[in-house]
């Protein structure tokens, strides 16, 4: 019986300290901003400092959640708080990796670019398809465009 105590005892504690936890890790998980703009925040909550603001499509990668706020990171490794009301996880999307990127009419280099190309850092995309390392986008205004794979960060 004293065996038996020790152990409720101890799991009793184990319990007390994953409850203590501020916020509950889970399995990582691809997200994409599907509002106008949503504020990135240093903590679980609006009273937190907004650290940026970003643009539609912008991706994530969800490392936990606490209540409705989601703990995210960035195609930098940065790590934010978002409320999951601003998020999906119903495609994919992705953001562009450097400046100067050139967006194409067609997946390959044969193909001209377009019109508002080229474009730079943090430029947000929504993904259309992937084909033989190229990728279809379509950006918030609706504009549709290629890109070369390893030059966007896809979550």
């Amino acid at each position: 019986m004293r065996r038996f105590k020790l152990s409720l005892t101890s799991l009793l504690i184990l319990a007390v300290a994953i409850l203590s936890l501020p916020f509950t890790a889970i399995e990582a998980q691809a997200l994409c901003v599907n509002v106008k703009k949503a504020n990135l925040r240093k903590g679980p909550g609006l009273n937190f400092e907004k650290l940026w603001e970003v643009f539609k499509y912008m991706p994530f990668q969800q490392l936990a959640k606490k209540g409705e706020w989601l703990r995210v990171q960035d195609v930098d490794g940065d790590i934010y708080w978002l409320h999951e009301r601003l998020i999906t996880n119903n495609f994919k999307c992705a953001v562009v990796k450097q400046n100067k990127t050139n967006m194409r009419t067609g997946p390959g280099t044969n193909h001209s670019r377009v019109p508002w190309s080229p474009v730079d850092k943090y430029f947000s995309v929504k993904v259309l398809k992937v084909e033989n390392n190229w990728v279809q986008i379509v950006d918030a205004m609706g504009d549709k465009a290629w890109v070369y794979q390893p030059l966007v960060w896809i979550r």
